[in-house]
């Protein structure tokens, strides 16, 4: 046994072990980026191609053989222009910006109560709403498209900008180190062909922005005075404005804090 563990030490070098580790997570992080996504059923279909590249080698079908290695031979090519989105989410979670960076947690579930009596107020009114919660990484691109305002969250701010008389009511309101960044601002449209017909452009713009991203996003209907919440591609639709709060404390990590937010309140009334 000594000898076959010294013979293994010879073989083997520390740096191959890493090398495997580092292969394994790299090839789970990808397992999980695609997770639920339309890339699984793209590599399905490459699974196909693979298995027909080898029957055409076996059977001798030199006309669909070439074509194949033809296709193999341009893969790395074929595979970044099939998985442009992913790559490019993939890319924007290295650099990471935190959502709340100049608030204590108190304060965040105060602009999470804040947010969600303004959905709730838009919902009855039938007034649609999109409102965009940055987290980690960064909007910078969206908040420039868009009017910058830098102000207070509110609900009554909130409210105001999306009125239809609003000159800025159309586009999505960002969120971003506790202020109301930007208005207006224009979202990428998701083109995913499996998205519920009735879902229209804002719902189809929040799941764009949350395939792209890992922000929250809150829709109101105007159609429907419904409110959905929408992250990491998922949308959760038809919610009142309690379970609206809990998913937001709960993806937002503050639900823990949201006892002691109500004893301040209380606090402050007596």
């Amino acid at each position: 046994m000594v000898e076959f563990l010294s013979h293994v030490r010879e073989i083997i070098r520390w740096q191959d072990l890493l090398d495997i580790l580092l292969v394994c997570v790299i090839v789970y992080r990808v397992l999980l980026l695609i997770r639920g996504t339309r890339a699984v059923q793209m590599l399905t279909g490459f699974g196909i191609i693979l298995i027909f590249y080898y029957l055409s080698d076996r059977l001798k079908f030199h006309t669909l053989h070439t074509i194949l290695v033809e296709f193999f031979n341009n893969l790395i090519l074929i595979l970044i222009i099939v998985f442009q989105d992913e790559i490019r989410k993939a890319l924007t979670q290295v650099g990471r910006n935190p959502f709340f960076t100049t608030t204590n947690t108190i304060e965040e579930v105060a602009i999470i109560e804040e947010v969600c009596q303004a959905a709730a107020s838009l919902a009855r009114q039938r007034i649609g709403a999109l409102i965009v919660l940055e987290r980690e990484t960064g909007l910078k691109n969206y908040v420039e498209a868009g009017t910058v305002l830098d102000a207070k969250v509110t609900s009554d701010l909130l409210t105001s900008i999306f009125h239809p008389t609003s000159p800025i009511h159309d586009g999505a309101v960002i969120v971003r180190n506790s202020r109301i960044t930007s208005a207006g601002c224009l979202l990428p449209i998701s083109r995913d062909p499996g998205i519920h017909k009735a879902l229209g452009t804002r719902h189809r713009a929040a799941l764009g922005v949350t395939h792209e991203t890992d922000a929250v996003v809150i829709v109101v209907s105007e159609e429907r005075g419904e409110m959905s919440l929408v992250h990491h591609g998922t949308i959760s639709r038809d919610l009142d404005v309690n379970r609206l709060r809990q998913h937001l404390l709960e993806l937002l990590g503050l639900r823990k804090f949201e006892a002691r937010y109500r004893e301040k309140l209380k606090e402050g009334e007596s």
